[in-house]
């Protein structure tokens, strides 16, 4: 670690920064949003907004060789990924990140605003706004290098709405839906975890990359928590070699999440909740791209349960739009 880098808070340093440094302002009411003759809370999307920057190939790539191909700049991070998806699927979006005072900062805050999404609650800073890249070929991924250093670095302030009284507080919890990114430290996940401000929200849990899955760690045992992970994901989490989807939702299940949902790629994947499984098979397509895919699974299966959907028929509507995603060439 850098010496001008100091570690992760710890829990308790993260709650008294909190309640010392922030002015509460209470009394916030958010803008009516009305979807298909509903209202409802818009879902807080926390975590990574950032720029992606992707290579893509349509063939295989050796180390060190040079190709031709095509390099796309669009708003990303698995946060940004979710709402975007989730926006298309006519669910209210609310952003709590970090955004630099940049002009990288000030265009995804303009891409946000034109889908249609809250932005009152991102924290901005000094810092630069983080950035992503990654080398698709042939319809895999080859290499991607995150830098998320200045989320990690404005944690607190991103969370703290939840916690100061502006969007909800221990004595008064936010009651509904939350994403929350695996690009979190696992310090601030834990933080989330045990605390009562969001001890009455849905929190649904997604992960960065299978390198990052440990950072999950404090879920396994959060009642109001849904673990969305892939097979990989979920058995670094549980320390085995389930050998499929349906295992490995289960085991989580049964540690104490709300909800497991467990992706194997083109194989079946497996919601756990409530006792029960349920199982569904992906579309057999041809792959295109596969940065966002699982953002784009996740978000589809909480709007189709959001809108009415039983647990198999959301996980089925979950494989078509990600089996749709990956098949297609997609601009945004």
């Amino acid at each position: 670690m850098s010496p001008l880098q100091p570690p992760n808070p710890p829990v308790e340093l993260m709650r008294a920064r909190i309640e010392r440094n922030l002015t509460l302002r209470k009394g916030f009411s958010w803008p009516k949003y009305s979807g298909k003759g509903r209202c409802m809370k818009p879902i807080l999307c926390i975590g990574s907004v950032l720029w992606d920057i992707i290579g893509k190939h349509p063939e295989s790539q050796a180390i060190g060789f040079d190709k031709g191909g095509n390099i796309t700049m669009l708003p990303g991070g698995v946060a940004m990924n979710i709402a975007m998806a989730l926006r298309k699927l006519d669910m209210p979006i609310a952003l709590l990140t970090y955004l630099g005072k940049d002009p990288s900062g000030d265009a995804l805050i303009s891409d946000a605003q034109s889908r249609g999404m809250e932005i009152n609650h991102i924290y901005r800073g000094d810092l630069p706004t983080d950035r992503y890249m990654a080398i698709e070929a042939g319809g895999d991924l080859f290499a991607a290098i995150a830098d998320a250093h200045s989320l990690e670095k404005s944690e607190t302030d991103v969370i703290a709405p939840l916690i100061d009284g502006r969007l909800g507080g221990a004595d008064q919890p936010w009651t509904g839906q939350i994403i929350v990114d695996g690009n979190l430290t696992e310090h601030t996940l834990q933080f989330i975890a045990e605390n009562p401000a969001f001890a009455q929200a849905d929190i649904r849990v997604a992960p960065a990359s299978p390198g990052k899955a440990l950072r999950l760690r404090p879920f396994l045992e959060s009642a109001n928590a849904s673990l969305y992970v892939n097979l990989i994901e979920a058995n670094s989490l549980l320390e085995t070699s389930h050998k499929d989807a349906q295992a490995a939702a289960t085991a989580l299940q049964k540690r104490g999440l709300k909800r497991a949902i467990v992706t194997d790629g083109g194989n079946p994947c497996a919601v756990a909740e409530d006792g029960a499984i349920h199982i569904a098979t992906p579309p057999s397509v041809m792959v295109k791209r596969v940065t966002g895919a699982g953002d784009s699974f996740m978000a589809a299966h909480i709007a189709a349960a959001n809108k009415g959907a039983s647990p198999k028929e959301a996980l089925e509507a979950a494989c078509a739009h990600a089996a749709k995603y990956i098949s297609s060439d997609g601009d945004e």
